[in-house]
């Protein structure tokens, strides 16, 4: 049976994104070019491959069979391209990182921009997310790396130390906080704060924090993006706690005042990839120059 690799992309781009509509905007083309792909797949095999929800669809089981085996013939496909571009001294193919929001606005958009000039025909997907979610995707084989806070608990993956992330207070930048240099748990926890929203690891490092100096912030409010965090401390909504390589650059600025913590707080950040997963021109190039990057943080 000849089918059409265009008609599995289509698939499979419609089950992740549960949408035609989605779908197309990622291939590129119109949502009725995409209906048809995948009417024209489902013709060939004889079973429907995917549920229609109301505007949502999802995959049948014969569509998850299908696809399964076709993530690995796209894997194993990809390789090969990118090994025939090897042979033409080209370095090409796609790397599939996972890493969370902070880290992917304030510590890799410089190396993304090298990265990116230095190999014009290589794919970068950034998907970012929790640490365990990442973790899991790498497990899964749906991320090829991933940058995250640790621990991560998976025999699947092998674990190497990137960067000590320091977390600091913030405050808005009044002299009593900028003449201020330390400041511990129970101090912190007198003051209106505004934490990242529990579930993430760096809310259970900094929960941990308190509760190991017997403290707990009353009723803090709660969210989910630095930079939303930041605003709010700087317009005098209280202080927060985040790691200082998010605000440096606000703090010369003097757009806030940090406080380092007493005891000091420290988040390690690893690389995460599959111990069996082979390397591949691209993903050998990406994880090298990870590898400048955190010698150059560490210095």
């Amino acid at each position: 049976m000849d089918l059409q690799l265009a008609h599995v992309r289509a698939l499979g781009a419609v089950a992740r994104h549960a949408s035609f509509s989605r779908a197309a905007a990622e291939l590129g083309v119109t949502q009725p070019a995409v209906s048809m792909q995948v009417r024209q797949l489902e013709d060939a095999l004889g079973l429907p491959l995917l549920e229609r929800v109301g505007k949502r669809a999802f995959p049948t089981r014969a569509g998850e069979i299908l696809l399964a085996h076709a993530a690995r013939a796209f894997h194993e496909l990809d390789a090969g391209v990118e090994r025939v571009q090897q042979l033409r001294g080209v370095v090409a193919g796609r790397v599939r990182v996972g890493t969370s929001n902070s880290i992917s606005i304030y510590l890799l958009p410089p190396f993304l921009r090298r990265f990116r000039s230095r190999y014009a025909a290589t794919e970068l997907v950034i998907v970012t997310g929790n640490a365990p979610d990442i973790a899991r995707a790498v497990v899964d084989n749906d991320l090829d790396v991933g940058i995250v806070s640790l621990p991560v608990r998976a025999r699947e993956l092998a674990v190497t130390p990137f960067f000590d992330d320091e977390l600091v207070a913030i405050a808005p930048p009044l002299p009593r906080w900028r003449r201020r240099r330390t400041i511990g748990a129970e101090d912190l926890a007198r003051e209106p704060l505004i934490l990242f929203e529990p579930g993430g690891t760096v809310r259970h490092v900094i929960d941990a924090w308190f509760h190991r100096a017997g403290a707990a912030p009353a009723r803090p409010m709660e969210l989910g993006n630095t930079e939303a965090i930041k605003k709010l401390v700087e317009a005098g909504l209280g202080l927060s706690v985040t790691s200082w390589f998010s605000v440096k650059a606000d703090v010369r600025a003097r757009l806030l005042a940090a406080i380092r913590l007493q005891p000091a707080l420290v988040r390690k950040i690893g690389v995460v990839r599959r111990r069996d997963k082979p390397g591949t021109p691209a993903l050998d190039a990406f994880l090298a120059g990870l590898e400048q990057l955190r010698a150059s943080l560490a210095r």
